[in-house]
């Protein structure tokens, strides 16, 4: 995948966690709701100063646009976590059951 392409999910998916909509997120900086879209949909590349606005609409970090972790495919997420799992400590593993018991 494209670096257009991941900036543009990711972007879509911090918009979705603020619960906003394109149309409220163009309108808050004050362009086109089209244009949101081609962002999003990894068409074109956002300026800077487009991406600052969209951070701040949202409530993020600029850097948060970039954090791609989460593309791998569950797969390979399901892999890692298997072994990291396996590598674990005794104590390790307490805290980790203690913490997935929050979730």
């Amino acid at each position: 995948m494209d670096n257009k392409k991941k900036l543009g999910k990711r972007i879509k998916e911090l918009r979705k966690n603020a619960g906003l909509t394109q149309e409220q997120v163009a309108e808050q900086i004050e362009m086109e709701q089209n244009t949101i879209s081609v962002i999003e949909s990894g068409r074109n590349f956002p300026t800077l100063m487009t991406l600052e606005k969209i951070a701040k609409v949202l409530n993020v970090e600029l850097s948060d646009f970039f954090d791609y972790e989460y593309l791998a495919d569950i797969d390979s997420i399901r892999y890692y976590v298997q072994n990291k799992f396996q590598q674990l400590n005794e104590t390790k593993l307490r805290q980790l059951f203690k913490y997935m018991k929050t979730l």
